[in-house]
């Protein structure tokens, strides 16, 4: 049964039976860790009418669905909710990364033929699994907080302001954090080079976002329907590291 939405302060959430929140982060984290364990390793190609072939990351058709959950949780739960799912996040990819590191160091068995396979698709470089992790969490905490304060700088009103604009945050500072730390000065990567997939994926990503806003729409306003509470973050601590929720 849905109930109109009242507004309330995120203090005031408090204990309150929320019922569909763990689907919500649970969504958040499995689409944060299959992006990476499926789509990170694989350069796809498609052809595009008067450009021609253009090969592209697959991981970019559904990491930034996790900024999409992302803006779902702060609009319907606030920040500090929002945040409690960005620590699991990022928990559970240092778990990924830690347990792929000691899956694939394993000696092999002598009549198991997949090792390469193996190391080809999970034996990812340090370098770039530092940069990630660090970049997903500094871009969603970006991304989550410029939705809360402009959710109470615009009194509730234009959702696709928000979601875009913190986007445009978000995935601006996850890109500039990933891509230097990633590959500035790596073999293969003149500095244009990794300047120029900084932008492109930054504008590709912000792009989808744009396209996913009916959906954005429609979920929030589920959510809120059956929920009953509109949270305004107008008194949170906004600090990454507090744990009260």
């Amino acid at each position: 049964m849905e109930h109109h939405p009242v507004r309330i302060e995120a203090e005031a959430l408090g204990g309150r039976r929320l019922r569909y929140f763990d689907f919500v982060m649970v969504a958040f984290v499995t689409i944060l860790l299959l992006s990476n364990v499926l789509g990170a390793g694989k350069v796809a190609i498609i052809h595009l009418p008067v450009i021609g072939d253009w090969p592209f990351g697959a991981g970019i058709l559904f990491f930034p669905l996790s900024y999409v959950i992302g803006d779902v949780l702060t609009e319907v739960y606030g920040y500090a909710r929002a945040r409690r799912c960005i620590w699991a996040g990022t928990a559970a990819l240092l778990f990924m990364a830690i347990m792929a590191m000691v899956v694939v160091a394993l000696p092999p068995a002598p009549d198991w033929t997949g090792q390469a396979a193996y190391e080809q698709v999970f034996g990812q470089v340090p370098r770039i699994v530092f940069a990630s992790i660090l970049a997903f969490w500094a871009g969603e905490f970006a991304n989550s907080l410029v939705l809360a304060k402009m959710k109470i700088w615009t009194e509730g009103r234009h959702l696709w302001t928000r979601t875009i604009g913190s986007t445009v945050v978000g995935q601006g500072v996850d890109s500039l954090i990933f891509y230097p730390l990633a590959f500035w000065g790596a073999v293969g990567w003149t500095n244009d080079l990794v300047i120029k997939v900084l932008i492109t994926q930054w504008v590709l990503k912000v792009s989808w976002e744009a396209i996913l806003t009916p959906a954005t729409y429609a979920v929030v306003g589920f959510l809120k329907g059956r929920e009953g509470v509109d949270v305004y973050d107008e008194r949170t601590d906004f600090s990454p590291f507090h744990a009260k929720i």
